[in-house]
């Protein structure tokens, strides 16, 4: 493939949003390297949606330490498109990993220790073929350790100069609030929280037993914080591809590893048709829809897709030339986006 060369109008319609009180803007959608840039997708194909993804103005690309598959196969594959296309342009991009799933064998591979956390991140960076990343997260809390020990981590993170800032996910809203006290006692910032969201997950706007009537997004809101949401699509249960009924073959639900051909029910299928209603209204497809729906909220920074073509990431960010939802059409959506659909 020939040398790549960014286009020059990249910055000329994306939309971006600045995350939460800090100085740091993101692209209102950014490209999760997830599952569809582990081995087992082409290298090519990885590199097309990369390309196109730059030239449309995604300047943020999100990563963690066992994404795959196998682990470690996402970062090592951006690695190489990074070296071969995308180094002249570091500067322009916010590039994050993160580490808190069971990454490798032995009580030193998972979890919130400040051993495995920067164990990680150096052996994150080396696959990267980077000095720094821009984010680091805690990808999980973990109970097992003591906050203080987990937060410390992240504060050498950037103290040490492997990162730029630090960033928490999967959090609840009480543990955010005390993740964000032990890092400004430490005197790094809270950058941002990376929760699930989507029309059919709405945990963030609910208040948790012991948060004292706290949602996760009263609490970013309050303390600054910026939010980038993975699933925003619920794992392609919020796009056209199932509403006949069918599980087409090659789709997620039909390999079954992280969406199950039984989650295909009726109560789903009448959800996800008047939604897709709903968007034809609007000139949108179901996924448009979805992305649009997520980023009505301004304490949200960006969300998360994970495409695996071009077609499909250009379909993603055509989302944003959208008007934002009116009051009856967030009227009209609401008895459908309903929390814990098709789980």
């Amino acid at each position: 493939m020939s040398l790549y060369s960014a286009a020059a109008d990249r910055y000329d319609t994306m939309t971006y949003r600045r995350c939460g009180r800090s100085g740091l803007d993101l692209p209102a959608l950014s490209l999760g390297l997830w599952h569809n840039f582990g081995h087992t997708t082409p290298f090519e194909t990885q590199r097309a949606v990369l390309r196109r993804a730059f030239d449309l103005g995604v300047t943020h690309l999100d990563l963690a330490n066992n994404y795959g598959p196998p682990y470690g196969s996402a970062e090592e594959n951006f690695g190489r498109h990074l070296a071969a296309d995308l180094r002249p342009y570091r500067d322009e991009l916010v590039i994050s990993s993160k580490a808190g799933y069971d990454m490798w064998p032995g009580p030193y591979g998972d979890g919130g220790s400040r051993k495995y956390l920067l164990s990680s991140l150096d052996q994150s960076l080396a696959r990267l073929g980077l000095d720094y990343v821009d984010i680091f997260y805690s990808h999980r809390p973990d109970p097992s350790v003591p906050i203080e020990e987990t937060m410390g981590a992240l504060h050498t993170a950037v103290t040490s100069g492997r990162a730029l800032y630090a960033g928490i996910s999967n959090y609840s809203p009480s543990q955010t609030r005390t993740a964000a006290r032990v890092l400004a006692d430490l005197g790094t910032p809270l950058l941002i929280h990376q929760p699930s969201y989507s029309m059919f997950n709405r945990h963030v706007e609910i208040p948790e037993a012991d948060d004292a009537g706290e949602t996760l997004l009263d609490v970013v809101g309050d303390l600054g914080i910026g939010a980038i949401v993975f699933s925003p699509l619920h794992q392609g249960l919020l796009t056209s591809r199932y509403l006949s009924g069918e599980v087409p073959a090659g789709s997620r639900a039909s390999v079954g590893h992280f969406l199950k051909p039984e989650r295909i029910t009726e109560p789903y299928l009448t959800r996800a048709r008047a939604l897709n209603e709903v968007a034809a209204g609007r000139g949108q497809s179901l996924a448009q829809l979805a992305l649009s729906w997520v980023l009505r909220d301004r304490r949200v920074t960006s969300a998360l897709i994970g495409a695996s073509s071009v077609a499909q990431l250009e379909d993603n960010v055509a989302a944003l030339a959208a008007p934002p939802l009116t009051a009856d059409e967030l009227a009209a959506i609401e008895p459908y986006a309903v929390d814990g659909t098709a789980r």
